[in-house]
Order: structure tokens, then sequence, then C-alpha cells
């Protein structure tokens, strides 16, 4: 699958079709949209009735209309129909969403907010009970998305520049399962009371006013302590749709009043059955509740991470404050044991600081004035002094949040046909209920033989019952046994669990499809310095020539390079210090990507740079100079060379050692049958000197930062789905056209937002955590899905056979749920280190 590469300068229509029958009718008219010269991608989603056209400046919206027209629907444009493809003039809205009961909820709301004017992607999370919506804030504002939810009989919570999550604090959380376990026990104890007279009754000795009896005690249990079920039922239907909730209803309602009717007629009591049905429901949403916490738990514990109070100097006193009233420019004091409350810059002091929370790393790193501190983060040993650069919503804390976020409100792409499934799911369970009681009524010789044969070893199955009974046992069993909500939770728990641990081993995802396509990678591409190498060149020879000394050499090129940015400067300036060279001032700057600077010096012209730079002006290389270049390069040196006018100055050699780690994780990347390229602006043999050193068999050499995109294509033809890992704003467009961008944290924010993972740490062994958090994730997945599928497929046939009884039934379909967020818990336990 290759990752969609957006063009920040086009322009999406949303168009709202008519017409479509199917999902076979939206694939048709993608594929005839796509087609359209102009075009660049176009998606047709059939729940949504809408199409979002990416396309340039020469489509009009008529050509669009006409195009859908031909193929015989209609189509209208979405409110302002034009916005820019840039995420700055759209919203991007995440909310908590209350009441939902099922993923069929999920469905029905994410249908509804998908159908809005000026939406054009919503997402809705059962697992972690929240939404996403894009949406183009022209034409739609936060209270008309309120008031969308509402009127679906859910609750929408906004949090004022809070995160999602913050707005489910642990102590809500722990109050969701207080409640849960109050109407478990509320319902347990009565319906267990029932079925002790139950068999008293049956087996024993009979009960006067056994009936009344049992009709009292049942009449909390499914009216007060299932009040919540069936109120979300009759919201349900009100809505024209169907959830779980409907299902439990009717397994429980219809049957209690039929056991009331026993009464007046001689009919048998079922009113032990929705007594049980309701408990066992109880049962699962409270054991549901609590493991769909657990599985949230990573982002409760990362906000709790986050200080809450800081002591600022204020007019040279001490002064402690809410961590919210901290502003940029605050001065911080950090004692020793204390976390630092916010991002910034240690002012004064040295110490050790414990910052695992944020990269993994349990080793104390040491800080002194000049370096970056992480809110959050433990001061271990001395006083500092830290200047607050980032607040509130900007803090590192608070994006990594945000990041884990939005990997659990996205989509996997195995997940679209699962969600397909849902929305249709609870319907057609109502409509095989009434199949089997029908089918019961029409052919009762057939299925008595089918429980004359199961009563042989099903101690439940009663083949003395009559025909009526038995076809409103199996009519029910089909009802409470059948479950959309293990579909629904397959994926979303699976993410909730896999990005909270990424999250905590430094490894964060941002999208979901990330994780799915991670694990399928063929090839891993590595941008040389930052990546591969520490990132701190230093200079290590310097050849003269032509009667040139070191010094005249090292002041020529500090006094151009003084101006420039790159690394590379940077060792240069940074010699010249150490040996007391004087840096001037260069006039004329002009600067050459990728081949070098140039300036003026005491009206002298100086060229620094490699050999493209001479190329540029025709200067051709002497027989010495270009030996000396041979002999450094295959050391794995990178060269700079100086010229005064059109001489030859001398060489600059510059080195940056590799990472530690670097040989053994390209190590377990070939054992992993994965290929390994290095993209480098060095020369040949520089880049082969350094790929072997690393142990990369491919070192793409003489690479241009506009040609680090093409080289990437290059190998998405030749192996399929690559990855790219890189750290610099000149790898953002290279991480972007990768199937999957990894961007180096520590890094330049540029790459990071380009990238589909980020890697906090600087180790790249954290790119094989992400490998094996991928496989674990996905293979959690679809361990959820094949065992919804089987539960499903097998439990539904067995109980329309009148081989399950409905209490049976209601406990399994309840157990069926919570495995699928245990199995998701059990990755945990999966080795990512």
């Amino acid at each position: 699958m290759e990752k969609e590469n957006n063009d920040f300068q086009s322009n999406q229509t949303v168009l709202k079709l008519q017409g479509m029958s199917c999902a076979s009718c939206a694939q048709k008219l993608e594929k005839n949209l796509n087609g359209k010269p102009g075009v660049s991608d176009a998606r047709v989603n059939f729940a949504a009735e809408k199409a979002y056209i990416s396309h340039g400046e020469e489509i009009r919206i008529n050509d669009l209309l006409a195009a859908v027209k031909e193929l015989g629907y209609e189509a209208v444009p979405v409110g302002e129909e034009r916005f820019s493809r840039n995420a700055g003039e759209r919203g991007n809205l995440s909310f908590a969403i209350s009441g939902m009961t099922c993923s069929a909820c999920a469905a029905g709301l994410e249908k509804s907010l998908s159908k809005l004017d000026g939406v054009s992607e919503a997402s809705v999370n059962f697992a972690s009970g929240s939404a996403r919506v894009v949406y183009d804030p022209r034409v739609l504002t936060r209270e008309n998305l309120r008031e969308a939810v509402e009127l679906q009989g859910y609750q929408a919570i906004f949090g004022e520049g809070a995160h999602l999550l913050s707005e489910n604090t642990a102590g809500e959380e722990a109050e969701k399962i207080r409640q849960a376990r109050q109407k478990l026990i509320f319902a347990a104890f009565p319906t267990g009371i029932i079925m002790v007279l139950m068999i008293i009754h049956m087996l024993f000795v009979t009960i006067p006013y056994y009936l009344p009896l049992i009709a009292v005690l049942a009449l909390p249990v499914i009216f007060w302590a299932g009040w919540e079920t069936h109120g979300s039922s009759i919201l349900s239907l009100r809505r024209g749709s169907a959830n779980m909730d409907v299902l439990i209803s009717l397994g429980a309602v219809p049957p209690y009043f039929m056991g009331i009717a026993g009464f007046f007629y001689p009919f048998p009591s079922f009113i032990e059955m929705a007594s049980t049905i309701v408990t066992f429901h109880l049962l699962g949403r409270y054991l549901e509740i609590r493991a769909r916490g657990q599985a949230s738990s990573s982002i409760r514990q990362l906000l709790e991470l986050g200080a809450k109070s800081a002591r600022i100097l204020v007019e040279g006193e001490e002064r402690e404050v809410p961590i919210e009233d901290v502003v940029e420019g605050n001065l911080m004091i950090v004692r020793p044991g204390e976390k630092i409350p916010t991002d910034g810059i240690v002012i004064e002091g040295t110490s050790t600081v414990d910052e695992s929370m944020a990269t993994g790393e349990s080793i104390p790193v040491n800080k002194k004035t000049g370096d970056s501190v992480i809110g959050g983060t433990v001061n271990r040993l001395g006083a500092m002094q830290v200047e607050a650069t980032r607040v509130g919503k900007d803090t590192f804390l608070s994006q990594v949040i945000r990041l884990v976020e939005e990997c659990q409100g996205s989509r996997v792409p195995i997940q679209e046909f699962a969600d397909r499934v849902t929305g249709y799911f609870v319907p057609a369970v109502l409509l095989l209920a009434v199949l089997t009681f029908s089918m019961w009524m029409i052919f009762p010789s057939f299925f008595h033989e089918i429980i004359e044969w199961g009563a042989q070893f099903l101690p439940w199955v009663n083949p003395g019952l009559n025909s009526l009974v038995l076809a409103i046992i199996a009519a029910v069993a089909v009802l409470v046994i059948s479950c959309p909500c293990a579909l629904g939770l397959a994926t979303p728990t699976a993410l909730m669990v896999g990005s909270g641990i990424g999250a905590e081993n430094g490894v964060l995802f941002r999208h979901g499809e990330s994780i799915q396509t991670l694990k399928d990678v063929s090839a891993v591409v590595f941008d040389k310095t930052g990546t591969l190498t520490v990132g701190r060149p230093q200079v290590t020879q310097i050849k003269t020539a032509n009667g040139f000394s070191t010094a005249e050499v090292l002041f020529y090129a500090s006094a151009v390079e003084s101006v420039s940015e790159h690394p590379l400067a940077a060792a240069v300036l940074e010699k010249s210090r150490e040996t007391g060279i004087e840096i001037a001032k260069a006039d004329g700057f002009v600067s050459a990507t990728g081949k070098g600077v140039e300036g003026v010096i005491e009206g002298k012209k100086i060229l620094v740079g490699n050999r493209r730079i001479l190329d540029d002006y025709g200067i051709p290389l002497d027989q010495d100079i270009e030996h000396d270049l041979q002999e450094l390069e295959q050391g794995g040196e990178t060269c700079m060379l100086v010229f005064v006018g059109e001489v030859a100055a001398g060489i600059i050699a510059i080195a940056d050692s590799l990472k530690e780690e670097v040989p053994s994780v390209i190590k377990e990347l070939h054992q992993r049958g994965l290929v390994t390229a290095m993209l480098t602006g060095d020369n040949r043999r520089t880049g082969e000197a350094i790929g072997a050193q690393a142990g990369i068999r491919q070192v793409i050499a003489d690479v241009l930062p506009e040609g680090k995109v093409i080289e990437i294509r290059r190998l998405q033809d030749k192996f399929g789905l690559v990855s790219m890992v890189g750290d610099g704003i000149n790898d953002a467009p290279a991480l972007k056209q990768s199937n999957v961008g990894i961007a180096i944290g520590t890094g330049t924010d540029v790459a990071i937002e380009a990238a589909d993972v980020t890697l906090v740490r600087g180790n790249l062994e954290a790119v094989i955590t992400a490998l094996k958090l991928s496989e674990g994730t996905f293979t959690k997945i679809r361990q959820n899905y094949f065992w919804s599928w089987f539960y499903n497929g097998i439990a539904i046939p067995i109980a329309a056979l009148g081989l399950l009884h409905p209490m049976i039934g209601v406990a399994a379909m309840s157990f069926s749920s919570v495995n699928v967020v245990w199995n998701s818990l059990r990755l945990r336990r999966y080795n990512v280190g």
C-alpha cells in the first residue's frame, strides 16, 4: 500500500452523492473519478454517501458533477465545497462522547457525523469513547457538532485547550467502574435468589406462590438495573437504527411479560431467563469497562506524569503557582527529586535528569547551562534554574499525548470491512431471530429431532417443551448470543494498548495505518548525518596546498562558513576557535545547497565545498589535491575543498562518528530479511566507507536534498514498501514519500511533523522496537477479528437450532467482548525491547 502524498497546493472538493445502492457502486465511481485528468486522489465513502476529491486548480466543480452524472448518480457540492489541503485551514477536532453502549452506537454516530455538511472525515472510537472530525470551519462550528451528537442521543464533551482524555481522569474512570459494579451487585443478589428458588422448585419441592415471588424479585433487576440498557435501546430505535442493547432488551423484557402471562394462561415461566440475561449482560459490561480502562491507562499515566505546580522567581522572590499559570520566560526553581514543571532551558546549575518517561531510557542524562529539559522529567541531583520555553499544549508531553490520541482515534485499513459489517449487524440479527422463530413454527418436527439428539449430552435442552416455547427460546438465544461489540473492539483496543506501549518506550505512531504498514516494509532507508551518525562532526585533518598554511585554510573557511547553518560549518568554526583563529565576516555570501558556499574576504573570492561547486565554476583539481582527496574519502571522511580564487588552498577533513548501536541494528534488520540502504550527500567513496562500517549493503551517494524523494521512489519501484528514517528539514519530503516515515525525535519539528512514526530518543534501537510493536499489535488485531468472527459464526447457528439456552448465550456474548479486550491487553507481555 502506498502512502498518500498530499500536495499542499491542491484543493479538495466534497460531493454529496445520491443513487448509490451498494459498495460496488462506490468502487465503480471512485475508479472513474481517479481516472479523470487533474484528479490526484478520489475517495468515495458509501456509508457517508460522499466523495472526497483532491485536484488541481484547473478542475471545475461542474466537471466533477458531470463525471458523477455519467455513471447515473447525482451529486451536489457540500457547503463551500473547496478548501485547502493545508490542515491549518481545516478544523481537526477530537472530543469525548458519552452515552455509547456498543460498537453499533459508534457506527451509527459516525455515519451521522460523516453526512454533515462541511465534514470531510469523521471517526468514532467506541473503545476510547471519543470522536475525531475533520471539517471546514467556514461551514461548520463546534456548536453544530455538539448539536449533531446530542440529536443522536449522546453527549459531546469538548476539552478547552486540554487533551481529549484529560477530560476522562482516573477518578471519572473509577466512578464508571463503581457504578457498573453497583448495578451488577444490585442485579446479582435477587437473580441469585431466583436461581436457588428455581432449582428447589424444579428438583426438590414445589414452592407456593413461586411465580409471583420470582416476578417481584426480577422486577428491579430488569427495570432498574437494566434501565440504562432499555433507555439506550429506545433512543437507538428513535434514531432509526438498532444497537446491541436492542438485542438485550428484546431478550429480557418480552420474556418477563410472557412469564407474567403465566398468571392467566398455562404458559411456562421465562422470568428466570429474563433476569439472568440482564445480570450476565451487566457482568459483561462491568468487566468490559474495567478492561477498557486498563487499555487506555497509558495516556492517563502520561497525563499524571506532568507536574501540578511550579516554583518561579518573581522580582527575586520564590513563589509557588499552579502549572497552568506558568508562562514562557518564567524562571523556575527545580530542586533535587522534583519534577521539572515544563519544557525549558537550563539557565543556572548542573544536574542529572531522569528522562525515562519521555525516552524509555533508564540512564539519567547530564544537564548543564544551555541544555534543554523536558517537562515532567525528574531532576535527580543538583538544583537548577530553568527558563520555561514551552507551556500548556505546546510542551513535549502534550505533543506525545496528542500523537498517541491521534493514533488511537485513527483507522487501520483492515478495520474498514468490520466497520461496515457492524452497521448492519444488529438489524441482521433481528431478522435472523424472526426467521428462527418462523422456521421453528413451520418445521417443528425437523427441529425436534435436533433437540432430541442434543438432549443426550446437553442438560439444558428439554425436548419435552412444546414447539412454541422452544421457538421462543431459540429466537431469544439468537438475540442475546450475537455480539457486534467484539468486532467493534477488535482494532481500537489493540491500537490503544499498542500505541500506549510505544509511548512508554519512546516510539510514537501517528496513525493506525502506519502500524499496519510498517510490519510489511521490505526496505529501510537511513539518512546519514544525525541519523546513523551522532550529528556532531569534528575536523580530523587539514591538508594544505600551494604554500597556504593550516591557519590560513581555517581562516578563509571559517570566514565563509560563519554565516552557514550546516553541521559541517559548525565543525570548522569550532576548530577555528580551538586554535585561536579569528573568525572574520565574509561579504557576498552565497550558499549552493548540497555543493558548498562562497564569499569574499579581503577582496578574494573564496569557495568552500565539494567537487560539485568546483564543477559549477569549471575549476579543475590538480593531481596532488585529487590524491589527498581520494585517500581521505576512502577513510570515510567528508572533505571540504578550500579555494582562494581558482587556487587550491587545502582540504579540511571532517568525520562524524557512527552511533554505537548502528551495526547491531543493521544486523538485526538483515536477519529480519529487510534490505537496508543509506542516503548521503557525500561522494561514493566516503559513503561506501561509512556504509561498510555500519554494515549497510546499499549506499546511495551524491544525493542532493531535492533528490532524496526521487531515490525513495526508485527504491519503492524496486523493493515495494519502503520505510525512511531521518531527522533533518531536508528529510521531510522523503519521509512523506516513503510508505512509513520514521523521524528521530532529537531532530527538527518539521521532520517529526512529516513522519508517521517518531522515535523520541536518538537511539536507532527504537527502529527495531517500532517494527516489533507493529508486528505485535497487528497480530493481536488479527487474533481479535478471528475470535470475533469465529464466535459469531459458530454461536448464532447453534442458538438457532435450539441447542444453546439464552442464559448461557448471554454469558458467552458478554465474555466474547471482554475476551477481545483482554487479548489486546496481553500485548503488554510482548517483548518490544
